[in-house]
């Protein structure tokens, strides 16, 4: 099972600096090297998104669900991602089966005008072992479990395949 983490910093610049250390973490295998992104949101409340995926393999899917959770929980449109059928029925699974309302709500509410989120999928290891690993930079930590099912019904959707 792998488990989407946000933690949320007080301004602009912390979630960058502690996504910088998770890379350096991912050649210890505490989080998967391809599951990492940065979301801040500017003074005047616009957002701004940095992905850290490889173009290869499992790449593709993992941006195209950063795009999916950002366009869903903050109306962002992420990686030139077409709108249509398939978008609306993938975001379904995402608010369905995946992301928790009480998770979506609290990110929600976290990312606020001159603020910062880290959003991490750990399967490795244990979340809390990740999040202790970047606990140096503080923030508020927000978890949601992704069960198998729901990751191989998103990994279907956006490959039409299974992994």
């Amino acid at each position: 099972m792998a488990t989407l983490v946000a933690i949320g910093y007080p301004d602009e610049t912390t979630a960058t600096a502690a996504s910088l250390e998770a890379g350096r973490l991912a050649k210890d295998m505490i989080i998967q090297p391809d599951a990492i992104a940065v979301i801040i949101r500017d003074r005047e409340g616009k957002f701004h998104v940095t992905t850290n995926h490889s173009p290869v393999g499992g790449g593709t899917t993992w941006g195209m669900f950063w795009g999916l959770l950002f366009g869903m929980l903050f109306f962002v449109p992420v990686l030139g991602m077409a709108i249509g059928a398939g978008l609306g029925a993938l975001t379904g699974k995402l608010t369905k089966n995946a992301i928790s309302k009480d998770f979506q709500d609290r990110i929600r509410g976290e990312l606020q005008p001159g603020t910062s989120a880290l959003f991490l999928v750990v399967e490795a290891v244990t979340p809390d072992k990740a999040v202790e690993a970047l606990s140096k930079f503080g923030g508020t930590v927000i978890k949601s479990s992704l069960s198998k099912e729901a990751e191989a019904e998103l990994q279907e959707a956006l490959h039409g395949t299974q992994k």
